[in-house]
């Protein structure tokens, strides 16, 4: 498992200028650079690890997806739409959520630290 001081917490932290200290972006819809994808199911302002839950519905076959907030380019508050710096096909092949594993971080530093530069 991945600890704070090797982690990109870049990666996992929102931007100061988007606006999101202590909103609730539950419900949310968020769209990638292609389109949407999608509803907010959690959001974590947690350090070193904050990141939106997706709940993906139909798209693909109501899997979630966890997002680290560092993609996160945009917040429009009254559209309640949350827009990721992501392709549809990135957060498609991006790692199951899994609520029992929730903890190991491994997957996702793994996965995202090798499509953000």
């Amino acid at each position: 498992m991945a600890n704070a001081r090797t982690r990109n917490t870049t990666l996992w932290a929102y931007r100061t200028d988007l606006g999101v200290n202590d909103v609730d972006l539950t419900g949310y819809d968020v769209a990638a650079v292609d389109g949407k994808i999608g509803k907010i199911d959690e959001a974590s302002e947690m350090v070193g690890q904050a990141h939106v839950l997706v709940d993906t519905g139909f798209w693909i076959f109501g899997k979630k997806r966890l997002i680290p907030a560092g993609v996160v380019e945009r917040v429009d508050h009254t559209d309640h739409t949350v827009y990721v710096d992501m392709t549809k096909e990135q957060i498609k092949s991006a790692p199951d959520f899994d609520a029992e594993r929730r903890d190991d971080w491994d997957p996702y530093d793994t996965y995202y630290g090798g499509i953000r530069h």
